[in-house]
C-alpha cells in the first residue's frame, strides 16, 4: 500500500492535509475556557449539518458503533420492541445491538441491494394497537451495499400509522455527504461518526437527539455510563467532557466543519453526486452492474459493483493493494467475494476518482475480466467534463 495514493475506501476517508495538523495540535487544559472554545463550535457546526435548528448534539469518544449504543442506551428499557429491516451488513450490526441489550428486535428481511421497506412498516406499525414498538431503526446509507433508503418515507409510514414510536437514523456514511434532514424527517436520534464525511481518523461517534429522544432519557432504564448524554450535557455546560476528551480530535471536527460551510453544504452534496455519477457511467462502461437495485437508491458515498459469477471480487482488492498500492473496499456479509467497493466520499475531487478508476480497471484487465482499458475512465471524464 502507498502512503501517496488517495483510498477509495468507503471509510476513513482521505484527510486533507490542514485537518490533519489541526489534529496535531500542543496539549491544553481541557477543563479550560480554551476546550470551551472548540467544543461549542462543534456542537453547533453539528446541528448545521444535520440541518437542525435545536438538536442536542453530542459527540464521544468513539466511532459510529459507539453512537448506535449511545442512542439505545439512552432511550430504552430492557424488552422494548424495535422495528428494524435488515438489508445490509451494517443494518445487521445494529440489529445483533440491539439484541445483546435485551431489546426485542421485529425485524423485516429485506435483499442486499434494496432499500428500506417503508410501505411493510407502515402496515406492521398500523397492525401494532397498543403502540409496543418503541423505536424504529433506518440506516440511510448501507455501505456494505452502496444503497440509499428514503428515510422520509420511513417517517410518512410512521405519520400514516399515527404511530408515537421514535425514529433513530444511522447516518454514518451518508451525514456530511448526502442530504440529511434531521428536523423535516422527524428524526429523533442521527448517528453518524468522524471517518466519513467529515474527512478524520476515526474516533468520534456524533449523535444528535430531538427533545423527544432526550425526554426519553429520563425514563430509560438501560445501563450507560460512558455514553451517558446527561453525563455528556453537564459537562458541555463547563465547558468540557465528564472524563477525558479526544481535543486533537475535536480541534479537527472544528476545522473540518469549518471547510464544509465554506464550500457550502449544499455545494458538497452535489460535489459527491457528480463524482458518485462519473464512477456509475464508468462502472456501465465496464458492462458490471451495482449491487444496488435501481437508481432511486444508488448511494452518493459508495459503490457497490457486482463482478460475473464465479469470479472472486475480492481478488480485485488484493491486486490492487498488492501490485497498484490502492485501497478499494472488500464485499461484506451475504456479498462477500461477490462485489468490491469503490468509496467516493469525503475529501475527493473528479481528478482523483479517474486515478482510482484507472487504477480499478488495470487490476480486472490484470486477472482476465473481458473489460476495455480506458473504457471506464473515459466515460467518467466524459461525465465529469460536462455533468458539473
Amino acid at each position: 500500500m502507498s502512503f501517496q495514493n488517495p483510498v477509495f475506501i468507503p471509510g476513513p476517508t482521505n484527510m486533507p492535509e490542514a485537518i490533519r495538523q489541526a489534529c496535531y495540535m500542543p496539549t491544553i487544559d481541557h477543563r479550560s475556557p480554551l476546550f470551551g472554545k472548540i467544543l461549542h463550535p462543534v456542537l453547533d457546526g453539528v446541528r448545521k449539518v444535520l440541518k437542525s435548528k435545536d438538536a442536542h448534539t453530542f459527540v464521544f469518544p468513539s466511532t459510529g458503533t459507539g453512537g448506535w449504543e449511545t442512542a439505545l442506551s439512552n432511550c430504552l428499557n430492557a424488552g422494548d420492541k424495535v422495528l428494524a429491516a435488515r438489508n445490509g451488513m451494517f443494518s445487521h450490526r445494529w440489529i445483533d445491538m440491539c439484541q445483546r441489550h435485551g431489546l426485542d428486535v421485529q425485524v423485516v428481511e429485506t435483499t442486499w441491494g434494496h432499500g428500506l421497506p417503508a410501505a411493510e412498516y407502515e402496515t406492521i406499525l398500523k397492525a401494532d394497537k397498543n403502540h409496543d414498538i418503541k423505536v424504529v431503526l433506518a440506516t440511510h446509507n448501507e455501505t456494505a451495499t452502496g444503497v440509499k433508503s428514503d428515510i422520509a418515507a420511513v417517517r410518512r409510514a410512521l405519520g400514516a400509522a399515527n404511530h408515537p414510536a421514535m425514529l433513530f437514523v444511522d447516518g454514518v456514511s451518508s451525514i456530511g455527504s448526502m442530504d440529511f434532514r434531521m428536523d423535516e424527517w422527524g428524526v429523533d436520534v442521527a448517528v453518524t461518526g468522524s471517518q466519513k464525511g467529515f474527512m478524520l481518523p476515526a474516533g468520534l461517534a456524533i449523535v444528535g437527539f430531538s427533545d423527544k429522544a432526550m425526554a426519553a432519557t429520563e425514563t430509560a432504564t438501560l445501563p450507560r455510563t460512558f455514553f451517558d448524554v446527561k453525563d455528556m450535557q453537564k459537562g458541555y455546560d463547563n465547558n468540557a467532557f465528564p472524563y477525558t476528551p479526544p481535543v486533537g480530535l475535536m480541534n479537527g471536527l472544528k476545522l473540518a466543519l469549518e471547510m464544509i460551510e465554506d464550500e457550502g453544504l449544499e455545494n458538497v452534496f452535489a460535489r459527491h453526486t457528480r463524482i458518485a455519477t462519473g464512477v456509475r457511467h464508468a462502472v456501465n462502461a465496464w458492462g458490471l452492474e451495482l449491487c444496488a437495485a435501481s437508481p432511486d437508491v444508488y448511494s452518493d458515498t459508495v459503490s457497490a459493483i457486482k463482478t460475473p459469477d464465479g469470479f472472486n471480487a475480492t481478488d480485485i482488492v488484493t491486486v490492487a493493494a498488492e501490485k497498484y498500492g490502492m485501497a478499494f473496499g472488500v464485499g461484506l456479509g451475504e456479498v462477500a467475494g461477490k462485489v468490491f467497493r469503490i468509496g467516493h466520499l469525503g475529501s475527493l475531487t473528479d481528478a482523483m476518482m479517474l486515478s482510482g478508476l484507472g487504477v480499478a480497471e488495470m487490476v480486472m484487465v490484470d486477472l482476465g475480466l473481458d473489460v476495455k482499458l480506458g473504457s471506464g475512465v473515459a466515460a467518467a471524464q466524459e461525465f465529469y467534463r460536462h455533468g458539473s
